[in-house]
């Protein structure tokens, strides 16, 4: 179904994965929370003819790994940093060796007990480094998802994240398979009203989601394919996962998580205090009283509504 005429809601053709270059650009291996072993997806991408974005949360691990195994895959260096106030952002690296420079510098040393939860950076932090190096930063699943991330669309609509943030990015992840149609839907609107570019994954876990969503360029190197992101010169095709899928992914997901839920439950209060010191704040003042230059600007307007009204 198309609704943008470069955001395709389909499932990838074989034919189409080997005609075009195609690259599934959000996907994670057992280097962060995912039972998936790097081996296996680089093979699955070589037979499949696309290349592959590595990019496990909060490590770096899995490209490392994936430089070492030597299959001919296009392979782009990325990482999916989870921000502390939110948004998780990912960051695709021209050269492995910024990837790692960059992980060493910035995010190593500010993760939490809990390796696949939030840092302690903020999202306008994690822009200010990544300045420092040639890469590509874009939002994954910018409208949210479910109580897990909110995502720098909730982060904006909540004023926890000023609307200047968008400007500070290269692209929006339009197609993202966990999530809902209206939520994708959403983060198109979103990249074109701010003019950003556009990627699309699976935000896979488990092997068999590679290639369920692609992001397309004509590009022959990692660098051409980069540059088409910023250029704004991708095709998104892809489909989201049907309720089951997502269903077995989070349960193969979940043991991953449950030796650090405390960590994670404590990120998740920190990223919420803003929002409920707000909440509470504005109970307790309550309605702002009219100020006394509003209240006689009515009464004129009563008054000159009134004389009109019974005028002949």
């Amino acid at each position: 179904m198309h609704y943008y005429k470069d955001i395709i809601f389909e499932k990838p053709l074989p034919e189409e994965i080997r005609r075009l270059g195609l690259l599934p650009a959000h996907f994670h291996t057992r280097h962060s929370d995912s039972a998936t072993r790097v081996l296996d997806a680089l093979k699955l991408a070589a037979r499949q003819g696309v290349g592959l974005a590595i990019t496990d949360h909060n490590q770096v691990g899995g490209v490392v790994e994936a430089e070492r195994q030597g299959i001919r895959v296009p392979l782009i260096p990325g990482i999916e940093v989870s921000a502390n106030d939110g948004p998780h952002i990912l960051l695709y690296f021209y050269s492995a060796s910024d990837l790692l420079d960059f992980y060493r510098r910035h995010v190593e040393k500010n993760r939490r007990d809990g390796p696949f939860t939030a840092i302690r950076l903020d999202t306008p932090d994690i822009l200010d480094h990544r300045e420092d190096y040639s890469c590509i930063a874009v939002e994954a699943h910018p409208c949210g998802y479910l109580f897990l991330n909110r995502g720098v669309q909730r982060c904006v609509a909540g004023a926890c994240i000023g609307e200047e943030v968008f400007s500070r990015l290269d692209a929006l992840e339009v197609i993202c398979g966990g999530m809902a149609r209206s939520h994708n839907l959403k983060a198109a609107g979103l990249a074109i009203a701010h003019g950003l570019g556009r990627t699309g994954g699976t935000d896979g876990h488990l092997l068999h989601e590679l290639g369920g969503v692609v992001t397309c360029a004509e590009a022959d190197t990692v660098e051409e394919f980069l540059d088409a992101i910023r250029k704004r010169e991708t095709v998104i095709i892809g489909r989201e996962r049907p309720l089951v899928e997502k269903a077995v992914m989070g349960t193969a997901v979940l043991p991953h998580h449950l030796p650090y839920a405390v960590p994670i439950l404590q990120a998740h209060w920190e990223q919420s205090l803003p929002r409920i010191r707000r909440f509470v704040q504005a109970r307790l003042n309550g309605p702002a009283s009219p100020r006394p230059e509003d209240e006689k600007s009515r009464e004129t307007d009563s008054s000159t509504r009134t004389g009109q009204d019974g005028a002949p």
